[in-house]
């Protein structure tokens, strides 16, 4: 009795080892199953003068990408079954582009946007520091001007003014200032003539003329210079980025009428049955009844010895 209950308890950890390895042969099964991959471009055509339609699906993969998850399955459409002919692959360089923004900044002796929009480049050939290149186009909304500083600048300033018919040559007679072009003008000065005059009385008088001479200074400021920035704008781009193109190409036939599979692949075929959801029943149901034929068996032979 005491063996008895020891082959049942062996046969029981049988049962349940056995059927703990079950999913981790199921999932063995499943790692099978490459990542699958979506075409970048997929082309109808018919084919010379068969006039057999086909497809190509052209996937772009990095060279660490596994070209088995590439699908190759036959698939139905339009009435027509199409399957793999053949795979091609290429070799390419693939070309990053990213938009870039370029910032220019340049003196100038003038401040008018006219003539700064005119002296501006309308394109610029770029290379940055990662390597992309291109060429970006002058943003004109992007342009402004400021002015570096100012300085002062002081230029002198003369006038002269004539004052005839004096009773003498007395300064006092003479304006110590005068206004010339809104500055103020000091006197500097007096040239002094005279001239004999009648005075209408038979008798002589001494007329006296000056020649004055004013002078003063202006100042004003003015830029010492202006700085123009522009933004030029667009799309730079760098090569190097290695890639493999692949295309498969897919002839056709006329689809049997019992085959009714799509190109997703959701359906099954009318007579096909997908065989991997019936593993895990079989494999429980071989494992049940191996112990239990086993149970059995050594039953008997315990029994005929008694």
């Amino acid at each position: 009795m005491i063996l008895i209950k020891h082959l049942f308890t062996t046969l029981c950890a049988l049962a349940l080892i056995t059927a703990g390895s079950i999913p981790a042969l199921a999932a063995e099964a499943d790692t099978g199953e490459s990542a699958r991959y979506y075409p970048i471009s997929v082309e109808e055509y018919t084919y010379e003068e068969q006039n057999e339609p086909r497809i190509n699906k052209v996937y772009q993969l990095s060279l660490s990408d596994n070209p088995s998850g590439i699908p190759t399955k036959d698939f139905v459409r339009n009435g027509r079954l199409y399957y793999l002919l053949d795979m091609t692959r290429k070799d390419e360089v693939g070309v990053d582009t990213k938009p870039h923004t370029e910032t220019v900044t340049r003196p100038s002796d003038t401040d008018n946007m006219e003539e700064i929009l005119q002296g501006l480049e309308a394109e610029l050939e770029v290379t940055t520091e990662e390597g992309y290149t291109g060429v970006l186009r002058l943003d004109h909304t992007s342009v402004q001007v400021t002015t570096d500083g100012y300085a002062t600048k002081t230029q002198p300033l003369s006038a002269t003014r004539s004052y005839p018919n004096l009773s003498e040559a007395d300064l006092s007679l003479i304006p110590k200032s005068i206004e010339e072009k809104g500055k103020t003008l000091t006197l500097a000065d007096v040239q002094w003539s005279s001239s004999e005059q009648t005075d209408g009385a038979g008798g002589t008088v001494t007329r006296y003329t000056a020649a004055a001479s004013y002078t003063g200074t202006s100042s004003y400021q003015y830029a010492t210079g202006y700085t123009v920035t522009a933004n030029y704008t667009g799309e730079v781009a760098k090569t190097g980025c290695s890639v493999v193109t692949y295309t498969a190409i897919f002839g056709s036939m006329e689809a049997p009428e019992e085959s009714t599979e799509p190109e997703s692949g959701n359906s099954t075929a009318s007579a096909g049955v997908d065989l991997s959801t019936l593993k895990m029943p079989l494999l429980v149901g071989g494992v049940v009844v191996i112990l239990a034929a086993g149970g059995v068996f050594v039953f008997k032979k315990l029994k005929e010895r008694r």
